[in-house]
Order: C-alpha cells, then structure tokens, then sequence
C-alpha cells in the first residue's frame, strides 16, 4: 500500500468511527461533528472515557494499535455502562462494531464519573496483562528485541547458545510492514506452530492478494549511526521462501519484516567493490581489517607423521573435525545406544566396525556403560576448522608436522552467487570483484551483468524482468542502465568455511536490516543437546558485544547490585514497620 492508498483507507476509518460513535459523543456532551476529524475525534474520545490523550499516539503505532484498539472499544462501552462481560466480548468479536448497535439501537446514557479502578480482581489482572503486554510489545517492537545465535556462522566472534539484545535504535527501528500481526513473536505462533501474521504467501496470488494490500511502505525511524563496515548485522534473511525452516515445504513470499532473522558480519557496505581472494575480503583493493574481537574461522588440513591424535586438536579448542573408532564387535543395540553421538558407520575389509563421530566423539562413560573395545584412530591428515590463534598453538606442538590453510581453486565454480558459472566461476575463497549497489548509483545492463543486480531490480525493488537473448528488458522497455532505489550491503560469518552468507544469496537491501546486537546477557554451551546438557559460559555473560579488547564480565557486579537491593529493600521495609507498630 503507497502512502495515497493509506490516507484513502485511515479517512475510510475515520467515516466508520464517526457513523459508529456520533451519537455517543453528542451523549457525552460534545458535538457530533467532533467524532469526524481526524485524530482530533481521538482526542475528544480520550476525554470522554477519561483516558489520557497519549493514547491517540498509541493507535498510530504498528503492532502496538492491534492492542490498543480492543481496549479503547471495550473502555467505550463502559463510558455508557456496559460493563458485562457478554459486553465485553461481543466488541471485541465484532471488531468494535458492537458500538454500532449501541449508538443506534441501545438507550444508554454516559457515565461522567465513572470508576477507572476494575470491578473484579480478574478485571484487574487482566487489565496488568494488557498493559505489560503494551509496554513490552512496544519495548521489542521499535527498542530492543531479545535474539539467540542459532548457528556457528559466527565462531568464535558469537557462539551457539548466546544470548543477545539486539539494539533496533541504532540504525532506526523499522517500522513493522505487516499490520496484522501477533505481538511480541516473529513468523510462527510458538505451540501452534502456524504464522504469526495475516498475508498471503502464495507465490502464484501475492501480488494481486487484497490482504497484502494492508501492508505498509517501508519506514525506519531516525537512527544514530548507519551500518559500518565490522559491524555485527540482524536482518531479514533475503533468500527465506520457506514457510518453516527444515521441512520440506512449497515456497512462500513471506512479507520482508516476517522473513527468518539472520545475524552475520556486514563486510561491505553500499559503493563498495568487494573481493575475496583466498578466503580475505578485499574492499576497493585492500584487504579489510577486522576488529580485534573479531575471530575469523577458517578450515586447515593438519599433517602429522605419527597420526594427528583428537588430543592434539582438542588442546586447541579446536571445532568441525571428524572421529573414527573402531570396534572389532559390537551388537546391533549397542549401535543403536549410540545413535545420539555417531553421523554414521561402515564395516571394513577386515570385518571391523567404523563409527564416525562429530569432534566430540563418544562420552567415555557411554563407553564404559555399554562394555565397548573401541580404538581411535589417529590418521596422518585431518582437517580441522580454526582461528589463527588455534593454528599457531597447534604449530608449536612438536608431534604437529605442519598446518596448511584449505581452499578452493581460483577459477573453480563452487555454487556461489550470482550461480552462473559460465559467467561468473566464483567460490567461498576466491569471489568477486562484485561492486554493492548505493542508492541513486547507475550500472550498465547487459546479459553480462544483470545475473548479479536481477534480484535486486525484480524481487526488492519490484520491477518486470525479462531477458530476450542478449536484450534485457524492464518494466516492457528494453534497459542498458538501471538507477538503485535503495543500499544494499554484504554480510559475512567470521566461520569463513561454514557460513551460507552473502557469497551464497548476494546483497541485502538496506530495508532488510533490523539491529545491531549490544549486549550478551546469557550463554550456554550445548545448547543444541537438550536444556539438560546446558552449561553456563560464565565468562561472555553480561558482556557487551561491540568494543575493542577482551570482553569483560559485568556480572559479578550485577550480582553484587542485585544482592545490595535486596538488603537495602529487607532494612527498608523493616524499618518501615517498626514505625507502623
């Protein structure tokens, strides 16, 4: 919906308020011509239930109005006694359209002293209720929005199992597109398991569907600061058509603010030309420096004469590599008890049994417990993902022969954006040169380069494309140029050899962006194996995310401060009663 087609549908609203309401206002002492203005009706309505005049703000505010306006119908009845709980549902099912009946069918006079205090302790509570709900709702909504790293797109920069506060002031809170919409979740009730907001999906319908006609332009409120180079980036996953992740579904077009929240390390950012040569980013020519909290991932192959032992890769912290015991009998149910810990297995040549296991291999208790003979092998090679801290400690082992950087042949396609290897045989480790588009730039359009800007030109900036042979076509008119509307920026994960990112699914619109994390205020380890198994990370609790330096631990001292309330709060009351008696 542009902004035309808004102002047409709120003075629709403002004709179904004043045919809904004149009556009551002329009841309440006013004049019937005030429940026609816009906002101003808002004003006078406040008033008239003696509710501050704040709340006409409140019913402006995506998301926030979907639970306002059910308390504004319900405080409308009560203003002319209808305060049975019949009442009470009958507006709220009809959509406020209940006060219609009352305006014309219903006798009812206006209360102007009416108690604001609920008449029953259950009012009461659920009144508290909306009202946290409110606060917290607009709190998430345009301020700060809890967010957990689901993936190790981030090691060891941000790990599985922290938990973040994303902060959407920084950049400018986005203003939520979709108006019709849960409060306080993202794309999916929790439970029920089905979305969490009203739009048609249906790649076929979308753009012609009525409903989506409801959603809003994009707006973001004004920010402090613009995304930065190293800067760590949420967003809205540009690539997301899938209705739930894992599971084998038809595609969707989900609206771009109820698209799966994704959290990367933004690299480039609009006007920049970005290459990557041997898994470095290098933005116009020169390698990017990355902040000194920053710890970039990469896969090394480690050769050792006498066999790389687990040990030696786990006295580095080291992440990504594979086990392989060997068992010379082992029963079927035995196998299956460890099901859990193993990827797979295979029988050898000789009849031994082969059991491959993620880094963390069999739990020797689990051994002891199945009465199992198992052997670790020790292979001469194995590769390993790693930080350059790890590499160099692991080089000074004397049983370490040598630690060689993997990568992919220059040259070599490896699946990477924009997938037309003909054209363009990138990879994760040698991409590019790829230039990010800044809004009001102008790039020549030819068969060559519209693989790497129609996506942006078609599907976020949403014009026809068509490609006739070596002719491009927008709109019905054949293109040389295209003008941006918007910036667009290149996110990557620190994890350079296991992260879909940019170099998969290219460029994120600016209008994709949600916030920048601030503040780590819980982390586990294990997280991905049941709450039984999560362990505290004692260390990058209570930290801030950004900054230089060795994070430090704020939560001793939040301890400390929660301990001196509670204190202060015991002699406080104590002393409050001693002067009561």
């Amino acid at each position: 919906m542009d902004g035309t087609q808004w102002i047409i549908f709120i003075l629709v609203i403002q004709v179904i308020h004043f045919l809904g309401t004149w009556k009551l206002y002329v009841k309440a002492g006013r004049k019937a011509w005030e429940a026609a203005i816009p906002v101003y009706n808002g004003i006078v309505l406040m008033k008239i239930i003696k509710r501050p005049w704040w709340w006409v703000l409140l019913l402006f505010i995506p998301i926030i109005n979907l639970l306002m306006f059910p308390v504004v119908w319900v405080e409308t009845i009560r203003s002319f006694g209808k305060h049975s709980l019949l009442d009470t549902w009958l507006v709220i099912f009809t959509l406020g359209f209940y006060i219609y009946y009352i305006n014309y069918f219903e006798d009812v006079a206006y209360i102007e002293d009416r108690s604001l205090k609920p008449r029953t302790g259950l009012g009461e509570w659920v009144s508290s209720i909306v009202f946290a709900i409110v606060a917290a709702t607009f709190v998430h909504t345009y301020f700060i929005q809890p967010y957990v790293i689901p993936t190790g797109s981030l090691e060891r920069t941000l790990r599985i199992g922290d938990f973040l506060f994303v902060s959407k002031f920084h950049y400018g809170a986005r203003v939520p597109m979709t108006t019709l919409a849960a409060p306080m979740v993202h794309d999916t009730l929790p439970i029920l398991k089905t979305r969490s907001y009203l739009a048609d999906v249906d790649p076929e319908t979308y753009k012609t569907s009525w409903i989506n006609k409801l959603q809003l332009p994009y707006m973001r409120l004004p920010g402090f600061e613009k995304v930065k180079k190293n800067d760590i980036v949420v967003f809205s996953l540009p690539s997301d058509t899938l209705y739930q992740f894992f599971k084998a579904q038809k595609a969707v077009m989900k609206p771009v603010d109820k698209k799966s929240n994704y959290v990367k390390r933004c690299v480039g950012t609009p006007g920049d030309s970005l290459q990557v040569i041997d898994g470095y980013v290098y933005i116009n020519g020169q390698q990017l420096k990355l902040s000194d909290r920053a710890k970039p991932m990469y896969d090394y192959e480690v050769y050792a004469q006498n066999g790389v032992s687990s040990r030696y890769l786990e006295d580095v912290d080291a992440a990504d590599y594979l086990r392989k015991y060997i068992a010379t009998n082992i029963s079927e149910s035995q196998v299956n008890a460890l099901s859990p810990y193993i990827l797979g297995g295979n029988r050898t040549s000789d009849g031994k049994i082969e059991l491959i296991t993620k880094e963390k291999g069999i739990p020797t208790d689990v051994i002891r417990q199945l009465r199992l003979s198992l052997t670790e092998e020790k292979p001469r090679s194995r590769v390993a993902n790693m930080t350059d801290e790890m590499v160099a400690q692991l080089r000074e082992n004397p049983a370490i022969d040598s630690v060689v950087k993997t990568e992919e042949p220059k040259g070599e396609y490896g699946g990477a954006f924009p997938q037309k290897p003909n054209l363009y045989p990138w990879n994760n480790d040698y991409f590019g040169p790829i230039y990010i588009p800044k809004a009001g730039t102008t790039v020549e359009i030819n068969a060559k380069t519209i693989p790497l800007y129609k996506k942006i030109i078609r599907d976020y900036e949403h014009n026809d494309v068509k490609i006739t042979g070596n002719k491009v076509y927008i709109n019905g008119q054949e293109a040389h140029s295209y003008t941006f509307k918007q910036d667009y920026y290149w996110m990557m994960g620190d994890n350079r050899d296991h992260s879909e990112d940019s170099r998969t699914w290219g460029y994120v619109p600016a209008d994709h962006i949600v916030g920048k994390p601030v503040f780590l205020w819980m982390s586990f380890d294990n997280f991905q194996e049941g709450i039984a198994n999560w362990r505290p990370r004692w260390d990058r609790i209570f930290t801030t995310v950004g900054g230089s330096g060795k994070p430090v631990s704020y939560f001793k001292y939040f301890v400390a401060l929660l301990i001196g309330w509670f204190v202060f709060d015991f002699f406080r009351k104590r002393k409050k009663k001693k002067k009561t008696a």
